[in-house]
């Protein structure tokens, strides 16, 4: 099954899945990239711009998931002592939700958090800080505590409690776009159950197990 993870960050939304899928991630940031790479060793990991890649390489693809960047959407936004005030980059979430609503035949999820705003375009599911599009109905999706302080862990301690709760294991710490908290791209990922979840229901042939 070949799955499409755009704008993946450390690809933790398939940190879970087996071997049934192919799995190929297009991160932007080199950094990122490359611990993506580390965890993941059996799926491919290209450095580029996920949106051009997907345009031109969609047909490829069994099922997609994106995760657009979500800084100009959070809530944190409003709530942060910095002045940090940004228009949201409404193309490149909602954009790529018309994008693939009327071009990609597949089954799609695109992920972001639950924005300061009321959304322009209603989501299919909400899972925590999580808001899902999708053009498949999901359901039973079980969500997974955060840690305590989960927004105010911006540092080493932090980012190390993420990386348990995460279940990803490797050395160092990822800053970009001149962040310096430690915990923020640890913050940006989909817990892996949450994906595994999500998107063995977005799998072709998928049906609901019955306890």
């Amino acid at each position: 099954m070949r799955l499409f993870n755009g704008c993946p960050g450390f690809g933790a939304n398939t940190h879970l899945l087996d071997g049934k899928y192919e799995v190929t991630h297009v991160e932007m940031f080199q950094k990122i990239a490359d611990v993506n790479k580390e965890l993941h060793p059996g799926h491919t990991v290209i450095v580029g711009d996920s949106y051009d890649y997907f345009q031109a390489n969609h047909d490829k693809f069994d099922m997609a998931w994106f995760s657009p960047n979500c800084q100009t959407h959070t809530r944190m936004v409003k709530a942060t002592r910095h002045n940090v005030n940004r228009i949201p980059d409404m193309t490149g979430l909602y954009g790529l939700i018309i994008f693939l609503t009327h071009f990609y035949s597949g089954p799609w999820v695109v992920e972001n958090v639950v924005p300061f705003y009321k959304p322009l375009i209603e989501p299919t599911l909400r899972v925590g800080r999580h808001l899902f599009w999708s053009n498949k109905m999901l359901f039973g999706i079980e969500d997974v505590p955060r840690p305590k302080n989960f927004i105010n862990n911006a540092n080493i301690a932090g980012a190390d409690a993420m990386k348990e709760w995460l279940g990803l294991d490797f050395e160092g710490y990822v800053y970009y776009k001149g962040n310096h908290c430690p915990a923020q791209t640890l913050r940006n990922c989909v817990h892996p159950k949450i994906g595994k979840q999500i998107i063995e229901q977005l799998t072709p042939g998928f049906t609901a197990r019955i306890n």
